[in-house]
């Protein structure tokens, strides 16, 4: 039997990275994100037993019509993986840019619950997988982190709630949690501050996005009577007291 994932923010990063590992271990992936281009050179690159889809997760039309517009053999979802999301700049609340917290709200909260909510039925009827991506964020605080941690509080909380919901469907859920993983991240964050991003994880070795789809992929294989609730990662050289970052030299 052919199983089908259903990947967010897959035009990079731990979304790509998962539509990857996933189509090489016999999966066919549905892959989500805005930067078309991108989007459209992993599904070449995939070949057949991938489909793209163009989605702004702060649509909430296009997220209740997506799965009507899928092609027949991409409609019996096995795996919903919620990767797609963002972090507003770390200045201070009292300072912050009221249009950069809403999006970030819309992106990683909102849209989540409504991806979720519209792709359960599927997951129901295949007895399937819901992986959440939140962040050691949603546990730890930092300064300029207000909002971003936040709505990674709340995924990881949805995370843990909507196994309630989901007693005895047979439906697993999983919030995974990472700390410093390289990826695009802190461009993103910064507004393309390449210097901010090479002096966040300048003589360290931090995670990588493949790190984080070799989990994904794990959990997602699991016998199907197993569930990991919540799964925190962090690179050896990161730890507490205000993620103390031992770097090399």
């Amino acid at each position: 039997m052919t199983r089908t994932g259903l990947i967010t923010g897959a035009t990079a990063g731990i979304g790509a990275a998962t539509a990857r590992r996933l189509v090489a271990d016999g999966w066919q992936v549905i892959i989500t994100g805005r930067r078309t281009d991108r989007l459209d050179a992993l599904a070449v690159e995939l070949g057949d037993q991938c489909h793209a889809v163009a989605l702004d997760m702060r649509d909430l039309e296009a997220i209740a019509a997506l799965h009507d517009q899928l092609p027949a053999r991409f409609a019996a979802i096995d795996l919903l993986v919620n990767n797609a999301g963002l972090a507003p700049p770390t200045d201070p609340l009292q300072d912050s840019d009221l249009a950069a917290l809403t999006n970030a709200i819309d992106t990683n909260v909102t849209g989540l619950v409504a991806l979720t909510r519209a792709i359960l039925p599927r997951l129901i009827e295949r007895r399937g997988a819901v992986v959440n991506l939140s962040s050691v964020a949603a546990t730890y605080p930092y300064r300029g982190g207000t909002v971003y941690a936040a709505t990674k509080a709340f995924v990881r909380q949805f995370s843990l709630d909507l196994r309630c919901d989901l007693a005895g469907t047979g439906v697993r859920v999983t919030s995974i949690e990472p700390g410093m993983v390289e990826t695009e991240f802190t461009l993103v964050r910064t507004g393309g501050d390449q210097a901010a991003s090479d002096a966040l994880y300048a003589d360290m070795e931090p995670m990588t996005a493949d790190d984080i789809a070799s989990i994904i992929q794990w959990v997602a294989t699991l016998p199907p009577h197993v569930n990991v609730n919540t799964l925190e990662l962090m690179p050896v050289s990161q730890s507490w007291a205000g993620f103390t970052v031992t770097r090399k030299g």
